[in-house]
């Protein structure tokens, strides 16, 4: 029994763990990579696809499902568990990730034409997102369920997003039985969107989420209060408020946020509020279906006849035009994706917006290091948007307290419901994040390390102090990147033969041919016959 580290190790995205034991093959996550290590997701799987058996998926969020319509195009046949609002926000998420690979796919092209080089394909089109769609399957939260044989997992809350699960998963083989928790993302304890996240008490080993975990959040009345000053001193200016926002949660989160401030006088309600996301406007609609999922406070607020998503003066932006439309406007507040800044329509509001200092930025998320968020974060007084140098003369802030994480004195309270004495395996962080998440654990007589891409943990029953992990070398990973390599260039070979005809074969001759005197010389320099 063993579980591979195939992702968010040493770096926030890519989610992915892999279990293996009894024969079987079981992914936990599947997520895109982003910022810094956004090219990573061209790297093949270094485990064919076809040899997974099942997938256990926390929650919708890019960075834990986004390559699971890849996964199944490269030949995964298995199931995808999922809870019931997490099925529904995966194909909103999936769709717009699709459609803007395929817009970037043809961007890319086109460059590329001008050259004399070759189309560009996205990682992934519509027609996989469908067929992946198809795999997902349902369970709900504290039921405890047979993946596989040997193989059960039960879903627990986890007070990140709506739908969002903790995962206890027991393994056995022979008469060995191990006991894994993973965290997900975690929630903060005290939650205002979602209900607090559920306590664990027994596991083996506990692969942990460190986001936040070298730091503390403001608490909810400072973060309100901070958010309340930058929102009201940008329209006493006469600028917009730019909010940078994730469909999903933080969306939800601030429209919230701007209610509350209409009742209680803070803000006129004749001020434009205009949702600049269709896929933010589909999450939100999800989250007024499956309020039962949601916190007591949202709860109450529903009770008293409100509605915490749709404050006086919102306009829900469907089309570009209409989003270019906004730029008119001098004094509003805009709340628009990606939470990053790094695609969708909150680029086109940064570049017209940021170099004027009557404006307010307001990032309400965590930024990822190789984002344009995370240089703005930063303080770069120039950054490139949309392929134009701008400088950056608007009021930034950042403001933690909104984030959907658990901070560090959330996450040691947390690991603390355990009382069997589990290894901590720390990941989904930053280094120095990570690193300073088992510090605080290992003083309080804690076992934790803090693993590497790459790197293979054996598991082992309880009882058993000693933790045995195995370091992928280079060499390791080189090899099964080529073998990964070598499988997708058959899997590409049998595409092309199936789609030969005679209006391609005239182009498609002097690549092939090139490909087969690489790949003989490829042969003869690493094999002797």
């Amino acid at each position: 029994m063993n579980i591979r580290f195939l992702g968010a190790a040493g770096e926030v995205t890519g989610s992915a763990y892999l279990i293996e034991c009894a024969g079987k093959k079981i992914l936990v996550e599947c997520g895109m990579f982003q910022g810094k290590s956004e090219n990573d997701n061209s790297i093949p799987f270094p485990i064919l696809p076809s040899a997974i058996d099942a997938v256990l998926l926390t929650h919708a969020h890019m960075d834990h499902s986004g390559r699971i319509p890849l996964l199944v195009k490269n030949g995964f046949k298995g199931k995808v568990w999922a809870t019931t609002p997490t099925r529904e926000l995966i194909p909103i998420l999936w769709h717009d990730s699709a459609r803007l690979m395929q817009e970037d796919a043809e961007w890319e092209t086109r460059k590329n034409s001008r050259k004399g080089l070759g189309p560009v394909a996205p990682l992934y089109d519509e027609k996989d997102v469908e067929k992946a769609i198809k795999k997902l399957r349902s369970i709900s939260y504290d039921e405890n369920i047979d993946v596989l044989p040997g193989i059960s997992v039960r879903y627990r809350d986890a007070g990140h997003i709506i739908g969002s699960a903790m995962l206890e998963v027991t393994i056995n083989e022979g008469d060995e039985t191990v006991k894994l928790a993973f965290s997900g993302d975690i929630g903060p304890m005290k939650a205002v969107m979602e209900r607090s996240p559920a306590s664990l008490s027994s596991a083996d080993y506990v692969i942990m989420e460190s986001t936040y975990g070298d730091r503390n959040h403001k608490s909810q009345d400072e973060t309100r209060q901070e958010f309340r000053d930058a929102v009201s001193n940008a329209i006493r200016s006469g600028g917009k408020v730019l909010i940078p926002s994730f469909a999903v949660d933080r969306t939800q989160r601030i429209l919230y946020e701007i209610c509350l401030m209409q009742d209680e006088n803070i803000i006129p309600k004749n001020i434009p509020i205009y949702l600049d996301s269709p896929m933010g406007a589909k999450a939100t609609a999800i989250y007024k279906a499956h309020v039962d999922f949601l916190s007591t406070e949202i709860q109450n607020y529903i009770a008293l006849e409100n509605d915490p998503f749709s404050p006086d003066g919102l306009q829900v932006v469907a089309s570009v035009e209409e989003s270019k439309k906004i730029n008119e406007v001098k004094c509003a507040i805009v709340i628009a994706g990606s939470g990053m800044c790094n695609g969708g329509r909150i680029v086109h509001h940064l570049k017209h917006g940021l170099y004027d200092n009557n404006n307010h930025v307001i990032f309400v998320g965590y930024q990822a290091q190789g984002t344009l968020g995370r240089r703005i974060v930063d303080g770069q007084k120039f950054v490139r948007v949309a392929g134009e140098e701008v400088r950056v003369q608007a009021n930034i802030h950042t403001i933690n307290g909104f984030s959907a994480h658990g901070d560090q004195d959330d996450l040691i309270d947390w690991a603390h419901n355990f009382k069997t004495n589990p290894t901590y395996v720390i990941t989904h962080g930053e280094p120095e994040s990570s690193i300073a998440l088992s510090e605080k654990l290992k003083s309080a007589g804690n076992k934790t390390f803090v693993p590497k891409r790459g790197d293979i943990l054996e598991l082992i029953s309880s009882g058993v102090q000693t933790v045995l992990l195995h370091h992928a070398s280079e060499k390791q990973k080189l090899e099964a990147n080529i073998k990964a390599a070598l499988r997708d260039i058959t899997r590409i070979a049998e595409l092309i033969e199936e789609n030969l005809t005679e209006n391609n074969v005239e182009s498609l001759t002097p690549l092939i041919l090139s490909t087969r005197t690489l790949l003989e010389t490829a042969r003869k320099t690493g094999i002797r016959d």
